[in-house]
């Protein structure tokens, strides 16, 4: 017997009885088609979040107030800091040869108000190193002036969403706004670009940050963002922020320095295990789906034990009949698996288009590992329905029993 012979014997077995093939190529078809969602989708969440960070620039660094130790209760664990940062402890980190450029930044929401029109929004106080380190973009007018980061100028850049909804279709440049209590003149518009880490950028304020100290009453920084020189100068750039703070600071250890790359590779490890977690569980309706074949298998063989004893009885081998119940298992098994990853990209696709803000893509390896394991699963699941249809006896076989 020849493999066409098998490939042919194989076909026409799985089609004469089409409400059990149409089952086990279902069973397959969600199990591979579910698979291939869950992978795909935690690897999109993993890129995402990547994708997120790098909008916040290269070679970044971000110092925050307090130790790195735990305090215990609820996020975030940083331990109690002596000291605040202040605008000298920054100014004083732009010294070091490893640092490019650094930015204080002062967070906090106040009331925007345009004559009658009012609105909550988030406030940012920093300087003009702000839109080169986390790479900003701007639709009309210019960014806050270089210059001293002491000085407290009047002056604001608004987000696009912030700019229409204060003042609809008019310019905006030139114009007046009330922060709080103080008066800003706008001098630049940000371009459209979307939520950065959960921070809608279109709904900002960017002012300089001693306007924004006065505005919020504070001497302390939210953070200190510094942009290294290189790659390769970011440990260095991190031990001199450390050396820099401990003198100014009594002694004291009283920051944390968070590299980007260390943040990155902790996200990654994180949806890496997430998403081998989560098709782990969904591998589950492989097995699932293996058990189904295996027991069509089993009633298939009982059903066709006189088409069995024929074969045996004209000269098949052993070998023979196991390799045509394999063979059926297989191809049901592959074309399940088929119908299953044209099920994934359809159910992305549709995703996609219900969420367009969130980036899916079909993870390219996920295709790979469900073909195989469902192959696998085809194999293994159908080695005893063989393994019966191989040991019947001819005699018994054709007589049924």
């Amino acid at each position: 017997m020849q493999i066409r012979d098998i490939l042919s014997f194989s076909l026409l077995a799985a089609t004469a009885n089409r409400g059990r093939t149409l089952l086990m190529l279902l069973a397959m078809a969600i199990a591979v088609s579910s698979v291939v969602v869950l992978i795909s989708l935690g690897d999109s969440a993993r890129h995402y979040v990547i994708d997120q960070f790098s909008t916040l620039g290269t070679n970044l660094l971000i110092v925050l107030p307090g130790r790195s130790e735990t305090t215990g209760g609820p996020p975030p664990l940083l331990g109690a800091t002596p000291r605040d940062l202040t605008l000298a402890d920054a100014m004083a980190l732009n010294r070091a040869r490893t640092v490019r450029r650094i930015t204080p930044i002062i967070a906090g929401s106040a009331p925007i108000s345009v004559r009658s029109l009012e609105r909550e929004m988030l406030v940012l106080g920093s300087t003009s190193e702000l839109y080169e380190i986390r790479h900003l973009a701007l639709s009309q007018g210019s960014f806050l002036p270089p210059g001293e980061p002491t000085r407290a100028e009047a002056v604001c850049v608004i987000g696009q969403k912030g700019k229409k909804e204060l003042f609809g279709n008019q310019p905006a440049i030139g114009r007046w706004l009330r922060i709080g209590d103080r008066r800003f003149r706008v001098i630049g518009v940000l371009s459209s670009s979307g939520v950065s880490l959960g921070e809608d950028l279109g709904e900002v304020v960017i002012i300089p940050v001693a306007a924004a100290q006065a505005l919020f009453n504070t001497s302390s920084l939210f953070r200190i963002l510094v942009e290294a020189t290189s790659p390769e100068g970011i440990e260095q750039t991190r031990k001199s922020i450390l050396d820099t703070i401990r003198v100014r600071h009594e002694g004291e250890d009283d920051i944390t320095v968070i590299t980007q790359d260390a943040v990155l590779t902790t996200f990654d490890r994180i949806f890496k295990a997430l998403t081998l977690s989560v098709a782990g569980i969904a591998a589950i309706s492989l097995v699932v789906a293996g058990i189904m074949i295996m027991n069509v298998m089993l009633v298939a063989v009982s059903n066709r034990r006189a088409e069995i004893g024929l074969l045996k009885a004209l000269g098949a081998s052993r070998t023979q009949i196991l390799g045509l119940f394999l063979t059926e298992s297989t191809i049901l098994s592959s074309i399940g698996a088929g119908i299953g990853l044209v099920l994934a990209l359809l159910g992305m696709r549709l995703a996609a288009f219900l969420f367009p803000q969130f980036p899916l893509q079909l993870a390219p390896w996920s295709s790979a590992i469900s073909l195989g394991v469902a192959l696998i699963t085809g194999v293994v699941f159908g080695v005893l329905p063989a393994r019966r249809a191989a040991d019947l006896e001819p005699a018994f076989a054709l007589m049924r029993r």
